[in-house]
């Protein structure tokens, strides 16, 4: 029965607090700024007020089921591939809502939720310091997202390498796969972000945009 903490972290993945939010507010946030539903868009749109409460019901919506799963999933090759799919359930919940007709936000504080759980406190450190220092150098958010996603499974390779369970055959094969796939994923919902940085028009971090005063 454990595998049914993969439904329920897609179904609590799936909820889009952005959305409401904004509803909150009075507005449908998909028609303003850059159309996401995710805390980037709405810090943008609605101010902190309403993006770091965004930001962390986000974040939670990937910490909760993995941190709950890992209360009674096995260290085996089988619990390890529960626990990383539930963690892959509720990032996919929020990027593909069944809600929203399927549609949602790129990801990255719900991805970083279940990396919370998932991964040492160092390594976690690593991957928030890459993409803080590539946010602060280059003034775009999601150059610094891009940025963390591809240190994701290099980070997480090397850990293992590091420590000999590469050597030994010990190492989380399934924690890898994982980081592969929610990299892959955050940079391809950034494809339009990479499109327009291609181009410099992609919006800066101090650059005016459309708001709404909260």
């Amino acid at each position: 029965m454990l595998w049914l903490f993969i439904p329920f972290a897609f179904l609590l993945g799936s909820i889009p607090f952005g959305l409401l939010l904004g509803k909150i507010k009075g507005i449908d946030i998909r028609e303003h700024g850059s159309g996401n539903i995710g805390a980037t868009n709405v810090f943008r749109t609605l101010g902190k007020g309403f993006g770091i409460p965004c930001l962390l019901l986000d974040f939670c919506k990937g910490f909760t089921p993995v941190l709950l799963s890992e209360q009674f999933i096995t260290q085996d090759t089988v619990g390890q591939s529960i626990l990383v799919c539930t963690a892959l359930g509720a990032i996919l919940g929020h990027n593909y809502s069944p809600w929203i007709g399927f549609k949602g936000g790129k990801g990255i504080a719900t991805s970083a939720g279940a990396l919370a759980a998932l991964m040492p406190p160092v390594a976690l450190a690593l991957l928030i310091l890459i993409f803080l220092i590539t946010t602060y150098i280059t003034k775009y958010v999601s150059l610094g997202s891009i940025a963390t996603a591809i240190a994701l499974p290099l980070l997480t390779f090397y850990g293992s390498y590091s420590h000999g369970k590469i050597a030994d055959g010990t190492w989380n094969k399934p924690l890898f796969i994982f980081a592969l796939l929610a990299g892959s994923l955050a940079i391809w919902k950034h494809r339009a972000n990479i499109s327009r940085l291609r181009m410099g028009t992609e919006h800066k971090i101090g650059k005016k945009r459309e708001g709404l005063s909260s």
